[in-house]
């Protein structure tokens, strides 16, 4: 038999219930918060009042500001402690050639006796942090600056200060909330569903069975776009997060094409090879659609987007092989994957995600993974300095040098051209989008579009696809009694693609287009 819960826990359940259903009762500086001691209750009794309060996003750090020596004391309000300052002193402990600092934060007003404050700290060479929980002024030591290029930066723009808005125990509960996004069980699957739901408005309607369709492949022709969402698993979590940052109501995409002698293939960027690799890969569609069918344990849904009779006429399928042929076996397209979602400087970073939290998750990634940070990111920095071999730190100082930011760094277009140390680099949809630029669909202004700007949504909204049902085939969405513009041919929900097939194409499309959540409105020309 299961304990009882101790008096003292279900007096303070009790309390806590009762200062969340009167606002007024919160005004008061308590001896303890609500929020703070819900976590340690039973389980039963805190989590539904905690998964209303949390979401996965309080994981995400603030920026609150820079404190250098140069630009006086820095203020704000916190988590816990509502008025905090900061400011930063050199000194030379060690004796050495530039010495290092110390970062002073005084903290007061705390709301409760039991909160904290999470911070974390950094520079382009470095990521630290400690947390807060007594009204005092604080001292953080910077023992000696990683040479002359951190001492020059931070004298000039600081140490950048984050802070955890969701405090100790609020960040646990949020690292529970993310945790199942990536688990390959029905748990995960409900979670990814719940979040793309909460933070999106996609609906997950069930569809009545057969949740596959029973597919005559004649029916399908080069050019043919495959939308695909994850929605469960290492993928389904990536794709879910990736949908929020971008819109996209699909996470991956291929393309259909079929060969001289008639034979359907799908090309695709992000296929896991023997070795374990993401790679492109065009093979043939019955391995493919077998994969998707018995294999792929990230329960994927997928339609088919035919195109347009105009669009299949004007498809040059010689050339779209010949593109699909020189990219085969290379690597995925890390390179350009990140650079597809911010257009802007400040119009593309869900709260509290901004450009600061990114250099900042850069600058963890490129201490710890050094070789999958110069894939994900320096390389393609470099091509928008015109710098070359620059690793991530020398790169923020060389743009800070320029009186540029990394802010506007990050706005740069990817060039369809740019060739990196593993060649030409395609992430699933430029990969896609490229075959369609060389088969022709997006003459006669194919030069001023850089396909590699676009998001799994920009594809998809483009005017390539069949506009009339009636010409869609026979077994397109077949039992299904909602008639959908376009063939989903795998899934248990029915499938959703705002936006679909109403863009124009224009030069320079995508380039500077805003996409925050939850309506990811956009200028008609960004």
């Amino acid at each position: 038999m299961a304990s009882r819960p101790p008096f003292l826990l279900l007096l303070l359940f009790l309390f806590a219930l009762f200062s969340l259903l009167n606002p007024h009762s919160r005004a008061a500086n308590l001896p303890f918060h609500p929020e703070d001691v819900l976590p340690l209750l039973p389980r039963q009794l805190s989590w539904p009042i905690l998964n209303a309060l949390r979401r996965p996003v309080d994981l995400l750090p603030t920026f609150v500001g820079a404190a250098s020596p140069s630009n006086g004391s820095l203020a704000w309000k916190g988590a816990c402690f509502y008025e905090n300052t900061a400011w930063l002193e050199f000194h030379n402990e060690t004796g050495g050639e530039f010495g290092g600092g110390t970062l002073h934060i005084k903290v007061s007003k705390a709301h409760s006796w039991t909160c904290m404050d999470i911070y974390v700290f950094a520079t382009p060479y470095r990521v630290t942090w400690d947390y807060y929980f007594l009204s005092r002024e604080h001292t953080f030591q910077f023992k000696e600056w990683e040479g002359k290029a951190e001492f020059e930066y931070v004298k000039s723009r600081g140490v950048s200060i984050f802070l955890m808005q969701a405090g100790m125990l609020g960040t646990l509960q949020a690292l529970w909330d993310v945790f199942p996004l990536f688990s390959n069980t029905g748990w995960g699957e409900k979670s990814n569903i719940g979040f793309l739901n909460k933070h999106m408005g996609a609906s997950f309607e069930q569809r009545p069975q057969p949740w596959v369709t029973n597919i005559s492949i004649d029916d399908i022709h080069s050019g043919d776009f495959l939308a695909i969402s994850k929605i469960r698993g290492r993928w389904g979590g990536f794709e879910t997060l990736e949908k929020w940052v971008s819109g996209a109501y699909a996470g991956h995409t291929a393309m259909c094409l079929r060969d001289s002698e008639g034979k359907l293939w799908v090309g695709e960027s992000g296929h896991d090879n023997d070795q374990g690799e993401d790679v492109i890969a065009v093979q043939p569609w019955d391995e493919w659609w077998e994969f998707e069918l018995n294999k792929d344990d990230s329960n994927p849904h997928i339609a088919l987007l035919p195109l347009h009779p105009d669009m299949r006429a004007k498809f040059n399928e010689t050339a779209a092989w010949e593109y699909a042929e020189s990219m085969n076996g290379k690597p995925y397209g890390y390179n350009n994957m990140l650079f597809s979602w911010i257009d802007t400087i400040d119009a593309n970073y869900p709260p509290p995600l901004d450009a600061h939290v990114v250099a900042s998750v850069m600058t963890v990634w490129n201490q710890m993974q050094p070789a999958y940070a110069a894939n994900m990111w320096n390389e393609a920095l470099n091509k928008r300095l015109g710098t070359e071999g620059l690793d991530l730190p020398d790169l923020l100082v060389e743009t800070e040098m320029r009186g540029s930011s990394f802010a506007e760094l990050l706005t740069i277009p990817e060039q369809d051209d740019w060739v990196y140390s593993d060649g030409k680099s395609a992430s699933c949809v430029a990969f896609v989008l490229e075959m369609y630029k060389a088969a022709g669909l997006f003459d006669p202004i194919s030069s001023s579009v850089q396909v590699t700007e676009f998001t799994i949504k920009d594809a998809y909204s483009l005017k390539f696809f069949e506009n009339n049902s009636s010409r869609l085939p026979k077994w397109c969405n077949d039992g299904d009694d909602v008639e959908l513009p376009f063939c989903q041919i795998r899934g248990r929900y029915r499938m959703e693609l705002p936006g679909y097939n109403t863009m124009d194409l224009y030069p320079h499309m995508n380039e500077r287009c805003p996409s925050l959540p939850p309506k990811y409105s956009r200028p008609s020309d960004c």
